[in-house]
């Protein structure tokens, strides 16, 4: 089979002779490849905490310090409104935009593991650079490395992890990076919380801790084998063939290696993969995968929450130290509903996730607008009983997110592709993902300012957009085999309609 290039009938009924047993090596490459995760993590977690810190904003953000510590109505909500203190969290994330296309040449070429040392290097070489910082310009240019190693990290991991686990356990098992992402961001927070409390220097503590993480994957890194689909991919059928063994725990991988030449011949044919992104047959993953599904993780205003959850909390008038307090809880939920998506997206399907946490968070936008709209914005601080209430919704909201768009955003289009267009197609998803996270993290601060409490009542409309989007568009992909997921857009209601005209002929996979 050739992953959505040829229209093989007996491929597609060898599924069911997949064997595989839960191996130490596989249990160790995944753990290890998911820590990639902790990267982004630690991240999203520490620049939010580092940006709401009295020491940092002194040294390099004196206007919005001296903003911060007064209590006028028309500064509620804009306490924290600088474009330059936007564009040190925004432009890690515009870095890894571009970085991600580069990534993607080597992921393909050189192998997934490439990528992952790679990105490991560079995001170890912007922590040293931003906990040495002295100037915005030495900040900034720190931002750019992490942003690169980010762009490498992301696009490599999801794949990888897609690519050695079992069909009947590939969520669960991609779901590891999203756990390792919402490890990172509750650490950094923990982070944030204890060196907050150094001064001067706590935040460089913060800044610089970013190196261990970075260590552990470049390490790991090192000791990781090369995915199967990868060596196929590569030309290396021999060594595939001895990692497939070696992962899946037996000598009985004749049906699934099969599987994995038939997609390499296909991919051999494309030499222009973006391109064939754009082609008929690949358009349900091109909207769905590549574009859809990654704008509309970020347009859940979740990335918004954990940027700036100390910030928000500041903003709505907790203390700093309570502040990052509460955004140690909402990395916990984070966290708790990672455990929660794993155990079950298998069991239960992508599409319940997204569909049953889409109306959850519907309620809790709008429950948080509502209530600034009652009690915020009159140049005082918020009652005790009110922000605990906020601190409860937004957990409840980071909880939902934390199990259907955090996880699935990642997981739902690394399983789409096939291996022709796999590691553009990821470089797609990063792209789209890292460049509405860049928007989201530059806007959304002037936005609270302007919009208000607003803002809250816009994304909760997206919300009911992407819900709608969700349940029309994507086909439940729990337990099809990766290379066989092509088939399931002949059968999908709209889909076959734009897919099913298409010939393919066997063999027959070159672009024209």
């Amino acid at each position: 089979m050739a992953g959505g290039a040829f229209e093989d009938t007996e491929a597609a009924k060898r599924a069911h002779l997949y064997e595989y047993k839960i191996t130490g090596y596989f249990i160790f490459s995944c753990i290890v490849a998911a820590s990639g995760g902790a990267l982004f993590g630690y991240d999203l977690g520490v620049s939010g905490g580092v940006t709401s810190m009295d020491d940092f904003l002194k040294r390099f953000f004196p206007k919005v310090y001296r903003r911060k510590q007064e209590h006028l109505k028309e500064t509620d909500y804009c306490k924290y409104e600088s474009q330059i203190l936007t564009l040190f969290t925004s432009s890690l994330y515009f870095a890894g935009l571009v970085s991600t296309f580069a990534a993607s040449h080597v992921t393909r070429k050189k192998g997934r593991k490439a990528s992952i040392l790679v990105g490991s290097i560079s995001f170890f070489l912007g922590a040293v650079l931003n906990a040495a910082a002295v100037n915005i310009a030495m900040l900034i240019i720190g931002r750019i490395l992490l942003g690169v190693g980010i762009g490498f990290g992301n696009q490599a991991v999801p794949l990888y992890l897609s690519e050695m686990s079992p069909a009947k356990i590939r969520g669960a098992v991609n779901q590891l990076f999203q756990l390792s992402t919402c490890l990172g961001i509750l650490v950094a927070n923990f982070i944030n919380y204890e060196t907050d409390k150094l001064h001067p220097w706590g935040w460089r503590l913060s800044l610089g801790l970013a190196t261990v993480p970075a260590t552990v994957m470049f390490l790991g890194g090192l000791a990781l084998p090369e995915t199967p689909n990868s060596l196929v991919e590569q030309g290396k059928f021999e060594e595939a063939r001895k990692v497939l063994e070696k992962v899946r725990g037996t000598s009985k991988i004749e049906a699934e290696f099969a599987d994995l030449v038939d997609a390499s011949k296909a991919a051999q044919a494309i030499k222009h993969p973006f391109r064939n992104l754009l082609k008929r047959r690949n358009r349900p993953q091109l909207i769905i995968g590549a574009l859809g599904i990654p704008a509309f993780q970020q347009l859940t205003g979740m990335n918004s929450i954990l940027f700036y959850a100390p910030v928000i909390f500041q903003s709505l008038g907790f203390g700093s130290n309570a502040s990052l307090y509460s955004s140690l809880i909402t990395s916990g939920a984070l966290v708790l509903a990672s455990l929660i998506s794993m155990a079950f997206v298998d069991r239960w399907g992508r599409r319940k996730f997204f569909l049953e946490a889409g109306c959850e968070m519907i309620c809790y936008m709008v429950a948080v607008a509502i209530t600034l709209a009652l009690e915020f914005g009159q140049g005082k601080t918020l009652p005790k009983g009110t922000s605990y209430f906020l601190v409860i919704i937004i957990s409840l909201f980071v909880l939902a997110y934390g199990r259907s768009w955090g996880p699935l955003g990642w997981l739902v289009p690394s399983e789409l592709f096939p291996l022709e267009t796999r590691s553009a197609g990821q470089s797609m998803v990063v792209c789209v993902n890292l460049f509405f996270t860049a928007l989201i993290a530059q806007c959304f601060l002037v936005s609270l300012c302007h919009l208000r409490y607003g803002i809250f009542l816009v994304f909760a409309g997206l919300i009911i957009i992407m819900s709608c989007f969700i349940y029309f568009l994507l086909p439940e992909t729990k337990q099809v085999p990766i290379e066989e997921v092509c088939y399931l857009w002949s059968k999908h209601p709209i889909w076959k309609k734009i897919v099913g005209d298409e010939p393919r002929t066997e063999g027959k996979s070159a672009e024209n």
